[in-house]
């Protein structure tokens, strides 16, 4: 039934709760796994404000980077395909395009992410992958 998953991944609680989710049913389908993880384009270009510093920047990416090994590392000890990403743009708009672009099955996401600042700029990301999505979204509390 769900060939194809995608886990919208941002190192969060919640994502890893999504992502454990999503193995349980990569399992049972055998299906593989897709994680993406978007770096918001609205944090990079600085909200309007002053540039953020390249280091800034490069820390952003790094954790992006030690999320993906992370997830490669929880998903190694399965027999499951793994699929990674981290792409700019949208969080919400970014997944439910990758989702179409890759012929995904069911998207599934945390209720929320990661809080504080990102949360004041992206908004709520599940809401808007709710509303877009062509395809069954399983949000995870």
């Amino acid at each position: 039934m769900f060939k194809k998953i995608l886990v919208a991944f941002d190192g969060s609680e919640q994502a890893k709760k999504a992502l454990d989710v999503a193995i349980d049913l990569a399992k049972k389908y055998e299906s593989e796994i897709h994680v993406v993880e978007v770096i918001p384009t609205a944090i990079l270009a600085g909200m309007g404000f002053a540039p953020i510093p390249d280091s800034v920047v490069n820390q952003i990416f790094d954790k992006a980077k030690k999320d993906m090994e992370y997830v490669k590392n929880l998903i190694s000890k399965e027999k499951i395909k793994l699929i990674t990403d981290v792409i700019e743009g949208d969080p919400g708009s970014e997944i439910v395009n990758y989702a179409n672009k890759n012929n995904i099955d069911v998207i599934v996401t945390g209720s929320r992410g990661l809080s504080g600042i990102k949360k004041l700029f992206l908004g709520s990301v599940s809401s808007k992958i709710v509303s877009e999505s062509k395809v069954p979204v399983l949000v995870i509390k």
